[in-house]
């Protein structure tokens, strides 16, 4: 057996060609390989085809100039120093490149993460993923992925470990959901999109992750016992079509958008670890969606040497020698790189190739010149690497503990108003009309109590962020109760509150009015989540659900205000005395005064929920694989068997009632649809099932970001004050698309703000891949024959006008 066949997992023939087939198709068997002369089915879709080779960059899509000085500069570095271009080492920052003073070359900086630079001081703490794609704004999304890059250039980082796509939110348990967008990959491809271009206008490289079908924290690592391998990180393990229509989908706008990285994830894909995949990192990312950039490990998501950098991976994090905790030890890289090409195991032009995608979009980005260095003062707070652990000397100039917030805070509170959602809003409750006397209950209302660097287990303080890479360290937090004093004093108003859950919940709250009953109650709820763990539970941590039922049995005007990680059931919601409840979600810093601008209605919310509330835990599908009842080495499986039917797909497809549905959301005022248009984008072309053959660029065949129909809607404002609507488009696909094809997806949106009684016309533009369906025979991306339904309204289930085309007649 060959050594390329060992690192694929799978023996193939030098000319076969993988295909993935679909479970429930004609072929149930699962993966299918199409040799010339016959076909070998190789059971089910636990498995994963060999791709090889690597493919080598281009530069394609723009990138060509880089492209050339990277290669320049390749040519003249030793073996030794290639090696360590590829090599992770301890340093100031979360990863580290060395540097290569004799070529001018300063090194790179990697840092965390996806709401702040993490490892550093004087640097803003934003919204959350999740917060991000409650606002439905492209324009926030950019706005947000461009400061958060400026303040990365600032700190001398030219690597932004973020945005997240994995996970996608298979699952409403997932621990890291809040670092994503949404379990909807068009929803999560705007918002990747959007980021990454933010991001690198700034100068500094974005970082696509966790690549791919990364959706639980439960064993997504190996355990060990004694130095060795017990038992093997979860399997993810779904058919071809799932992947592409769902898991693929929000990194191939990252693709598109010409992201500079993407870090791989750790658990297993079908069998074969994420970093050591050749189909997914190969197959999938290299060739298919043409990628031009490099594959970094997640870290110590390296299982190989050889067979990982065969398998696609260029850049292997955290390296070093065993700083990092990892039980394994020294690098697979680093050194063994070295003895690899000199007995001949690896070829030199694959380790080129390396340098060149690492190296293509720091020219590319303009990196080479003019680079703010390292803040020194990083290397004092990195724990990951404090400098006891360094094997060579950094150096640390310029100036130390820099502030690099700018004017970021007003950003972050016009965009943590933008994203906060009115779920429910009856007898006037909201906006708040200068109330005299205000009772504020819950331990999420106040101030945190033990410093501002993640808050798990913290039962008092507000909850702002979540926990572990993905979080950020705080230079303050503007929390809900000191917002609402501040604003409370404007209208010398009385503001108790009552920050203890335990004693709200056990208490007869009629003994608590002081000097007499309140003309509001806020209720303030907080769930935590982070990395390394799943959630066990969808309610509110701390009791949180029997503090509403106790403030709302006595109050009349209650309002609960949510901060969560994502999906909270809300079994009071329907609580007579709760007259309104907002999902305010991890908002960053600025968390009370963007609170505060909703409640008394200086900001209409315009929020609009990423994912689906439904009225239990239990009616959610796809929980995550959190225990086995063996001991195999093999044995940790996680079989994506609900296919494409997560979140309101599942919903849709099964008829199943929900709480709150998909893209739902409240406004201070009303908004009416009308007047839908549909027409091809032009009326001459004739549009073919498949996708015209044209060179890969940077997202895949260019055919598929064709807009092939443009759908215009007349948006009106039918109430009295100011706000923003957010009308959505859903695609139906005919019957002649194959079985388990969702009832609707979502294909377009837009978020546009009117005065009273103005309206607008939106424009959707539907491109080729937003009507098709991927084919597992063909290996394309196809439309198929007969109609085409297209809705248009306010959320998933709130649909007002409709319209049909047909691409492609039967």
């Amino acid at each position: 057996m060959t050594l390329s066949a060992l690192i694929g997992g799978l023996l193939l023939g030098s000319t076969a060609k993988a295909q993935w087939n679909a479970p429930g198709s004609s072929q149930d068997e699962g993966f299918t390989y199409v040799q010339p002369a016959d076909t070998i089915i190789l059971g089910q879709y636990g498995q994963s085809p060999a791709v090889y080779p690597s493919p080598n960059a281009t530069g394609s899509g723009g990138w060509e100039a880089g492209l050339a000085k990277a290669k320049d500069l390749v040519s003249k570095l030793t073996l030794e120093e290639k090696a360590l271009m590829v090599t992770g080492y301890p340093g100031p920052c979360v990863g580290n490149i060395l540097a290569i003073p004799r070529l001018g070359f300063p090194g790179l900086c990697l840092q965390d993460g996806p709401l702040s630079i993490r490892v550093a001081d004087y640097a803003s703490v934003f919204a959350a993923g999740v917060s991000v794609a409650a606002s439905w704004d492209r324009t926030l999304m950019y706005e947000r992925g461009l400061a958060m890059g400026e303040e990365f250039r600032d700190k001398g980082s030219q690597i932004l470990l973020g945005p997240v796509a994995g996970p996608l939110g298979r699952s409403a348990y997932a621990g890291r959901n809040w670092e994503g967008f949404s379990p909807d990959p068009y929803l999560t491809g705007v918002a990747m999109e959007e980021t990454i271009n933010g991001i690198q206008k700034a100068g500094v490289q974005a970082t696509a992750k966790h690549f791919i079908a990364n959706e639980q924290e439960t064993q997504r690592n190996p355990s060990w016992v004694n130095g060795t391998i017990s038992q093997e990180a979860v399997s993810a393990n779904l058919d071809d079509r799932t992947m592409h229509e769902l898991y693929l989908w929000p990194f191939a706008n990252a693709v598109h958008a010409k992201v500079a990285s993407v870090m791989c994830s750790y658990q297993r894909i079908n069998g074969s670890y994420g970093c050591q995949n050749s189909k997914v990192l190969n197959g999938l990312l290299k060739t298919e969606l043409g990628f031009q950039g490099y594959v970094m490990s997640d870290w110590g998501g390296t299982h190989a040497g050889v067979a990982a950098i065969e398998a696609g991976l260029d850049m292997d994090m955290p390296g070093g020698q065993g700083t990092y905790g990892m039980r394994w030890g020294t690098s697979f890289f680093g050194g063994n790189v070295t003895a690899a090409v000199n007995n001949g195991t690896l070829d030199e032009s694959r380790l080129d190739d390396m340098i060149v995608r690492i190296m293509t979009p720091y020219y590319a980005l303009g990196q080479d010149s003019d680079f703010p260095t390292v803040d020194p003062s990083t290397a004092d707070l990195n724990t990951f690497s404090p400098r006891s652990t360094w094997l060579t000397e950094f150096n640390l100039t310029g100036e130390s503990s820099r502030d690099v917030r700018g004017d970021h805070a007003d950003l972050i509170r016009e965009q943590g108003a933008a994203a906060m959602v009115l779920l429910k809003n009856e007898k006037g409750a909201l906006p708040l009309k200068a109330p005299k006397s205000i009772a504020v209950f819950g331990n999420d209302a106040g101030d945190i109590v033990s410093g501002f660097y993640n808050q798990k287990n913290y039962e008092y303080g507000t909850l702002s962020a979540g926990g572990g890479s993905g979080t950020g360290r705080f230079t303050y937090i503007v929390t809900p109760l000191e917002a609402i004093k501040a604003r409370a004093a404007q209208d010398k108003a009385l503001v108790q509150y009552w920050l203890n859950n335990t004693e709200i919940a056990a208490s007869d709250i009629n003994t608590l009015w002081v000097p007499k009953r309140p003309d509001v109650c806020l209720v303030f709820l907080k769930t935590w989540a982070e990395e390394a763990a799943d959630r066990t539970h969808l309610e509110s941590d701390w009791h949180g659900d029997d503090v509403v039922e106790s403030v709302a049995s006595a109050c009349s005007n209650t309002i609960v205000i949510t901060h969560s990680a994502g999906i909270n059931t809300l079994p009071w919601a329907d609580h007579p005395n709760v007259t309104a409840i907002l999902a305010a979600h991890y908002p960053g810093q600025e968390s009370g005064n963007s609170l505060v601008d909703v409640l008394y209605g200086d900001v209409n919310p315009s929020g609009r929920l990423p994912y689906t509330i439904a009225l239990n835990g239990s009616d959610y599908n796809a929980p995550p694989t959190t225990a086995i009842s063996t001991t195999g080495v093999e044995d940790w499986q996680s079989w994506f068997d609900e296919k494409l039917e997560i979140d309101y797909r599942y919903f849709d497809a099964h008829n199943i009632s929900v709480r709150y549905e998909f893209g739902f959301g409240l406004s201070y005022t009303t908004f009416a649809l009308s007047d839908i248009q549909a027409a091809k984008a032009d009326e001459k072309a004739t549009i073919s099932a498949a996708p015209p053959a044209q060179e890969i660029q940077p997202g895949g065949n260019p055919a598929l970001w064709e807009t092939l129909y443009t759908v215009e809607v007349t948006v009106r404002n039918t109430g009295k004050v100011k706000g923003a609507a957010v009308p959505q488009l859903y695609v139906t696909l005919p019957e002649s698309a194959p079985a388990g094809t969702p009832v609707r997806q979502l294909r377009g949106f837009d978020k546009v703000s009117l005065k009273p009684g103005r309206s607008d016309t939106v424009n959707f533009q539907l491109m080729r891949r937003d009507l098709s369906y991927w084919d597992i025979v063909s290996q394309e991306w196809v439309i198929p024959s007969g109609e085409i339904k297209l809705s248009v309204g306010f959320s998933s289930r709130d649909l007002q006008q409709f319209a049909t085309i047909t691409p492609v007649s039967a």
